[in-house]
């Protein structure tokens, strides 16, 4: 196993570039100690970002990611989001204070405005900042924005990432947002990068894994994973899905599998609307 890759976030800060994502994560109480035990065992190998938000579950996913960090929060670099509903001064810093009980901690590495909504972005970058500057949040970031919705940031903000969908099905962001956040040094970070599972079936990528003795999701995972300034936060419930998911790290994909790939899961030519799940 090689050693886990991070990318550098604006702040100079590096994280894993596989990380956990915890969307549906805490909704079955049935699934509770595999799901802590898959978010222990992904710490384990170096998946050390975890990601969550108070709209999963409606704090669920929160309090379980807080159970599974209980005394390894030292090791772990977590994010979560603040809803757009919840985004003005008040709200954001009241939502903030429920993450940091759920979670059990004092701090959220990285806080997220889930996607943007009516509350001026001016207001809730002055909020974000305010948590930064009293230790609440360590950074800021956004979540769901386009191109245009990254410009009309106020002037010297500066997102620490952009977490959109982004996988082999999803490539409306390499033709205008990857570029463009690449020209402002900020990561993209890849929620959904297997598409929850729908397009491994597909004849291109099982061609791919087979010939690398490895699995359609390893091969999906491993393409986002190829970009050098792309997080991928995959959700995974179980402990074997998450060594899974670790192992895409060490697949490197020929140019050949990227020409097969690009054959079967074309290029955008055009600008496309950012698809959200």
């Amino acid at each position: 196993m090689t050693e886990a890759r991070t990318v550098t976030l604006p702040s100079g800060v590096e994280v894993p570039a596989l990380g956990q994502g915890t969307w549906r994560m805490g909704d079955d109480p049935a699934r509770r100690a595999e799901e802590i035990a898959a978010l222990r065992r992904g710490i384990d190998l170096g998946m050390t970002l975890i990601d969550t938000a108070e709209m999963y579950g409606s704090g669920a996913s929160e309090e379980l990611v807080g159970e599974a960090i209980r005394g390894r929060r030292g090791d772990v670099f977590l994010v979560s989001k603040v809803l757009p509903s919840h985004a003005d001064s008040a709200g954001t810093a009241e939502a903030c204070r429920a993450s940091l009980r759920r979670l059990g901690t004092d701090r959220i590495d990285l806080y997220l405005l889930h996607w943007r909504g009516g509350v001026p972005l001016h207001e809730t970058v002055d909020a974000l900042e305010s948590l930064v500057a009293d230790g609440s949040i360590g950074a800021w970031g956004v979540s769901n924005f386009d191109v245009s919705d990254l410009a009309d940031l106020p002037e010297g903000a500066r997102p620490q990432t952009d977490q959109v969908l982004y996988n082999l099905t999803r490539r409306g962001p390499e033709y205008d947002l990857l570029p463009r956040c690449r020209e402002l040094a900020v990561p993209v970070m890849a929620y959904s990068p297997v598409e929850q599972g729908r397009l491994l079936g597909h004849q291109a990528l099982a061609a791919v894994a087979d010939a690398h003795t490895v699995t359609p999701a390893q091969v999906a995972l491993a393409w986002v994973l190829r970009r050098d300034d792309v997080i991928a936060i995959p959700k995974a419930s179980t402990t074997a899905h998450v060594e899974e998911n670790r192992a895409a790290l060490d697949l490197r994909l020929t140019d050949d599998d990227l020409g097969a790939l690009d054959a079967a899961f074309p290029p955008p030519r055009r600008k496309q609307p950012l698809d959200i799940l």
